[in-house]
């Protein structure tokens, strides 16, 4: 089982710690020996130590859009993955990865926050976005 770990200061101003945040994904290291991501963007910090399960090569988290405007970090199994992944695809998707964690962000993408009528799996799931870099 993955470990993820983040936070997000109310005060927009107010920076997150990369050193708070390896601290807080490294008392994880035991959930998710095979990587560890992190992310920081002003007040928003999320980090996740990857279980290596499915597409083990290319699966790393965060895992972002390509405008990164959408990230996800994720800890859960998506048993209809591949049936979303050819219904987003017909609907013009592209995809990087073979991992089901990718069918979030275009899923997300797709239909907003009501892809969770989609999926059928298990996971704890929060949905946030992030402005464009300028």
């Amino acid at each position: 089982m993955c470990g993820i770990s983040g936070f997000l200061h109310t005060e927009r101003e107010k920076p997150a710690s990369l050193s708070a945040l390896r601290r807080m994904s490294d008392a994880l290291v035991h959930r998710g020996p095979d990587g560890q991501g992190l992310h920081i963007k002003r007040n928003l910090a999320m980090a996740h130590q990857r279980l290596a399960i499915i597409d083990l090569s290319s699966g790393d988290q965060p895992m972002f859009n390509a405008d990164r405007t959408v990230a996800v970090v994720f800890n859960g199994e998506i048993y209809n993955y591949l049936e979303l992944r050819d219904e987003l695809k017909s609907l013009g998707h592209c995809f990087v990865t073979q991992s089901d964690t990718e069918i979030l962000i275009r899923a997300y993408e797709e239909w907003g926050t009501e892809l969770h009528a989609k999926l059928n799996g298990m996971w704890p799931l929060h949905y946030g976005t992030s402005e464009k870099s300028s």
